[in-house]
C-alpha cells in the first residue's frame, strides 16, 4: 500500500480531520497540537504509526494503528517503540 495514494490521503484528512474537532493532544509528549500550523513545522500535526512502517508494513494504512502527534514528536521518535505508559489494559489477563 503506498503512503500517499489518494484513498490513504482521504483517510488521513479524515483523521486530522476528526482530531482536529476533538482538540487532540500529541500522543507521545501530551502537549497541545497546532492544528494551524504549517505542516512539518515543529507542533504542527502529523499521524504517527504506533506500529512503525519499516517494521509492520501490513498496517501502513491502518487508521487503528495511527495517533495524532507533532512533526518533531513523530520524527524524533523515527522507529522506535512506542512510549511505555500509553494507559491501561482493556481487561484484566
Amino acid at each position: 500500500m503506498a503512503w500517499n495514494d489518494r484513498a490513504t490521503k482521504e483517510r488521513r484528512k479524515q483523521f486530522r480531520e476528526e482530531h482536529e474537532a476533538l482538540q487532540s493532544v500529541c500522543w507521545l509528549c501530551r502537549q497541545p497540537i497546532d492544528y494551524a500550523a504549517a505542516p512539518q513545522s515543529v507542533n504542527a500535526f502529523e499521524p504517527d504509526h504506533v506500529l512503525p512502517r519499516s517494521t509492520h508494513p501490513e498496517l501502513e494504512d491502518d487508521p487503528e494503528n495511527w495517533r495524532p502527534s507533532h512533526a518533531s514528536c513523530n520524527r524524533s521518535r523515527k522507529d522506535g517503540a512506542p512510549p511505555p505508559d500509553l494507559g491501561s489494559c482493556s481487561e484484566q489477563w
